[in-house]
């Protein structure tokens, strides 16, 4: 059995909680991008006020919640989404899943081998 939690752990891990809901700007979120709790990672990534930039990061967490976060929130981009994307078949899991059905909602469509096929970019047109 585990050691329990001292109140004043339980009150630092409240207090991460609530940082996490209600974090605003870049440095709250910094903070939070490496909390030991998962879970606190994942409500961060949740928080309406991450922008692509914080969720970019998120979107490499080791945790996999914190990554389905990602992959339904708002404000990730198309880049940030692609990048959640496995290539290899065999390592798909549901944050690939989460990822492609966000993208196919915004009108990506994918070939048969599950690749997504993307218009060119400005810099690929000849």
């Amino acid at each position: 059995m585990g050691k329990r939690k001292t109140p004043e752990q339980i009150a630092d891990e409240q207090r991460r909680y609530a940082l996490a809901s209600g974090a605003h700007t870049p440095e709250e979120f910094e903070l939070l991008l490496s909390d030991p709790n998962q879970a606190i990672r994942a409500v961060a990534a949740a928080n309406p006020d991450a922008d692509d930039e914080v969720l970019a990061r998120f979107a490499r967490d080791r945790f996999w919640g914190a990554r389905i976060e990602v992959a339904s929130h708002p404000n990730a981009s198309r880049r940030t989404l692609l990048s959640m994307l496995e290539s290899d078949p065999r390592k798909r899991g549901v944050v690939h899943h989460a990822a492609r059905e966000r993208l196919e909602s915004d009108g990506v469509v994918f070939d048969e081998a599950g690749h997504p096929l993307l218009p060119p970019t400005d810099g690929e047109r000849g």
